[in-house]
């Protein structure tokens, strides 16, 4: 027998196909630009702007596919490039997706610099400096006296993600295309 009843997509978080499609492509964007095109100072230290698309996600589409976003690439990340799957580490990616869409979500102006500014600092503050920090001092203590360097570290790639971004989000051919993507 056929029902006609509609069926509720698996993609529901996502809202379309589109916008699950652009995640994917941030996902992969996140991985490349964070395990193939990252700066590695000594063992310890990378420089990378592996955030910058989960930060974009999150903006973009919201806090939960934000999250979603940073999780999977987290995760796929890790099994591409030989790192084992940490749940803290994966929490701090996830928390920082999350937050940048929540900030951007209750802003009236996304597109403003103090907006966008508040988003990536406060999303690196919490993910990149305190929350995966905590899960590479618990997993890695070798490291420890090293952590100190991410501080820095991120707050410059924050600064140079907040340009990015800014750039990007007031960028009408940027923007036209995004809203291709929100369109159902």
């Amino acid at each position: 027998m056929h029902d006609n009843k509609p069926r509720r997509s698996s993609i529901s978080l996502f809202g379309s196909v589109k916008v699950l499609v652009c995640c994917a492509l941030f996902v992969a964007m996140s991985i490349v630009l964070g395990k193939f095109l990252s700066i590695k100072i000594g063992d310890n230290i990378r420089i990378s702007f592996e955030n910058l698309s989960l930060i974009l996600s999150g903006i973009l589409f919201g806090p939960f596919v934000g999250l979603v976003t940073a999780v999977i690439a987290d995760v796929v990340g890790c099994i591409i490039y030989g790192y084992s799957i940490n749940l803290i580490i994966t929490l701090g990616a996830a928390s920082i997706g999350f937050i940048a869409g929540a900030v951007a979500g209750f802003s009236k102006k996304k597109t403003s610099l103090i907006t966008i500014a508040i988003a990536v600092f406060l999303a690196h503050i919490v993910g990149s400096m305190i929350v995966k920090t905590i899960g590479l001092y618990i997993w890695y203590p070798p490291q420890r006296p090293l952590l100190i360097w991410r501080v820095p570290v991120y707050l410059i790639t924050a600064a140079a993600e907040t340009a990015i971004i800014f750039t990007l989000m007031n960028s009408k051919a940027f923007i036209q295309q995004f809203e291709r993507f929100k369109r159902k």
